[in-house]
């Protein structure tokens, strides 16, 4: 048995047939081709498969691909257009990107909180990434990264 679903990722609209049980972020690596998102612990503990669905960040491990219907999903293919997005080029220049792995579900979840509040302390920093694990950076220069991103910082 499957469900038809449909979905618009990175602006895509997209019709599907999914297995009650499949994920999210498995129909977003396997079905789309959309390996960015990765897939890290499976339980919504690590933060690195965080996707934007309908402009909120969520653990799309714990998604069901057919809750998803008919939302506005967005990975970090999305991200950037033609130029990198102001994150990314904060995460480069403050050296916030080691192995990688987080990165992804920083940078959406880093979205988000600058999207609901665009000049947000560093307290409220630590606590938007704070389900978003990195074993590498100590989070320092994440919080510097996102922080150089609010309007505080760009005036």
């Amino acid at each position: 048995m499957k469900v038809d679903i449909a979905i618009r990722v990175n602006g895509e609209e997209w019709s599907l047939d999914v297995k009650p049980n499949r994920t999210l972020v498995d129909v977003l690596r396997e079905d789309l081709g959309l390996t960015g998102t990765k897939k890290g612990c499976g339980e919504g503990k690590c933060g690195s498969c965080t996707i934007l669905m309908n402009g909120k960040p969520v653990n799309s491990c714990l998604v069901l691909a057919a809750q998803a219907d008919g939302a506005e999903i967005l990975t970090i293919e999305g991200l950037s257009g033609k130029e990198p997005h102001p994150l990314q080029v904060a995460f480069a220049e403050k050296g916030a990107i080691q192995c990688g792995y987080c990165t992804p579900g920083m940078l959406l979840t880093a979205k988000a909180l600058l999207d609901a509040n665009p000049n947000p302390g560093e307290d409220e920093i630590k606590e938007a990434i704070a389900g978003n694990l990195c074993r590498c950076t100590g989070y320092n220069k994440i919080v510097k990264a996102i922080m150089a991103c609010t309007s505080a910082d760009r005036k």
